[in-house]
């Protein structure tokens, strides 16, 4: 039987504001149900706080819900903690302490870090060092199949926390926060991670821990950070949520990646091309369709001559090589946009089109980092085959054929074009002959290759070429040996 989520509550600086906090869960339990406990990182204890805190420290006043806030994070608030390695403050409020690992009996594993980062050495009562990180690092990750921690409790933001993934508004995540916490989130890879401090509310998109196709799926993580307790700009200071202990949690359920998953900000960029790369010549159209960020590179390269591609041997693959400055359309890529991908496969995925002739104008694409068909492997290859014969039946379904094509000129990422045209608009022949004719126009030599041929068998890799493919099977090859015009493709079905 599965395990019982735990129903949690996060809040950001309490700053000593008591009554405000704890009213408002009172009030939210009395609406929702009762939580499990009360989170608080930032500040939990402010410069007035002394009268209201008074209150609960004697037991005049008790906290509805079992609270845990981090430490200090400057010297006037050091006072409130008198244990460095954790206590109670009073009934229902737990200081965490410096630095260590909450595990409550539910299983439920709560990693903490009190203070800010220091900036100096030694480092201040109210501060955390590199030590501090490491040792906590070591503590969890010496651990037999560690996997991560459930959630993560720091004071301040990781620094680049919002590399690949939504604003973060009026916060510049390049700069607040701490590198530190970014190596310490980058290593434990919570679930999810709480922070403060900036007063602001701020939702990351959750990422990935691993590697698509070089690593074993783990979960996402999702960082939160919250506003200070009862701002005036109406800010979301508290957060809720529904939580299974990891450990209780099967497998494939945990590692489950949900639509919006972005690449892990944490992890260091591959190095930039080099600034002597050729500038695109004033022919070439420019980059204009963004694609999701799943991950690096995968996929074999394409079995030697003389041999079929199904017999190529797994061991004996390569990865594809990889791009020779930034690609628009290696899921890797910084420079992605997220929202239009329609599927993801093992070795290729499949994206609307930014700009498409159509609304439901599609691109078919390898993961990895092939220039065109004819440099795809096996796998890849197979893979591109389902995607069109799954495209075919859909797009029948809807009363439409497609029309397919790729230009291998110009480019250096394998795009495969596929509009759909109504049934009743025209006949596959008539788009056929619409190609030959506009070629005709152009001076364009485009020549029909038989229907159950291979690419491969009629352009060698490295040879520039066009081709057109048509839902039939029926294919249309040109063979560049100079100019091309780069809209040629889509002027025919437009």
């Amino acid at each position: 039987m599965a395990a019982a989520p735990l129903r949690v509550l996060a809040c950001g600086d309490v700053e000593g504001r008591l009554e405000v906090i704890f009213g408002r869960v009172r009030a939210i339990q009395a609406k929702s149900g009762r939580f499990d406990m009360l989170l608080c990182v930032g500040n939990f204890f402010g410069s007035t706080s002394e009268a209201e805190w008074a209150e609960y420290r004697t037991g005049a006043k008790k906290a509805p819900i079992p609270t845990y806030v981090l430490g200090a994070n400057n010297q006037d608030t050091l006072s409130y903690f008198p244990d460095v390695s954790g206590c109670e403050l009073a009934e229902n409020i737990t200081y965490l302490g410096r630095r260590g690992v909450y595990s409550g009996c539910s299983g439920l594993q709560i990693a903490y870090l009190s203070g800010t980062e220091a900036q100096q050495q030694p480092a201040p009562a109210h501060s955390f060092s590199a030590k501090d990180v490491a040792e906590l690092q070591t503590s969890l990750l010496s651990t037999p199949n560690f996997r991560g921690v459930d959630i993560l409790l720091t004071s301040p933001w990781p620094r680049d926390v919002g590399t690949f993934a939504n604003s973060a508004g009026a916060i510049d995540t390049k700069k607040c926060g701490s590198k530190l916490v970014s190596d310490l989130a980058a290593s434990l890879k919570p679930r999810y991670h709480f922070a403060a401090l900036e007063k602001a509310y701020y939702e990351r998109l959750p990422y990935r821990n691993h590697m698509v196709l070089q690593e074993t799926p783990q979960h996402v993580t999702r960082f939160i950070a919250l506003a200070d307790v009862g701002n005036t700009s109406k800010k979301k200071y508290l957060y809720a949520f529904s939580i299974v202990p990891m450990s209780s949690m099967d497998p494939a359920e945990l590692v489950k990646q949900p639509q919006d998953v972005t690449e892990n900000p944490y992890r260091k960029l591959r190095k930039e091309a080099p600034k002597s790369k050729a500038p695109l010549s004033a022919e070439e159209e420019p980059a204009c369709q963004f694609f999701f960020d799943l991950n690096k590179h995968q996929g074999k390269k394409r079995p030697s001559e003389g041999k079929e591609r199904g017999d190529s041997q797994p061991k004996q693959a390569k990865k594809p090589p990889q791009p020779t400055g930034p690609c628009w359309f290696c899921l890797a890529s910084p420079e992605v946009e997220k929202h239009l991908v329609v599927s993801i496969g093992t070795h290729c995925y499949l994206a609307l089109a930014k700009g498409g002739l159509s609304p439901d104008h599609v691109l078919i694409l390898p993961i990895g980092h092939y220039q065109s068909v004819v440099d795809l492997s096996s796998e890849v290859l197979e893979e591109v085959t389902k995607y069109k014969a799954a495209l075919k039946e859909f797009f029948r379904s809807k009363g439409k054929r497609y029309v397919l094509f790729e230009r291998n000129y110009r480019s250096q990422h394998l795009q495969l074009q596929v509009i759909p045209v109504p049934l009743d608009l025209c006949t596959s022949e008539d788009i056929k002959e619409a190609f030959i004719a506009q070629a005709q126009e152009q001076q364009i030599e485009l020549l029909e290759i038989p229907e159950h041929s291979d690419i491969a068998q009629v352009a060698q890799p490295g040879t520039p070429y066009f081709y057109v493919e048509l839902d039939t099977g029926e294919k249309l090859f040109h063979c560049i040996r100079g100019r091309f015009p780069l809209q040629f493709g889509r002027c025919v079905p437009a």
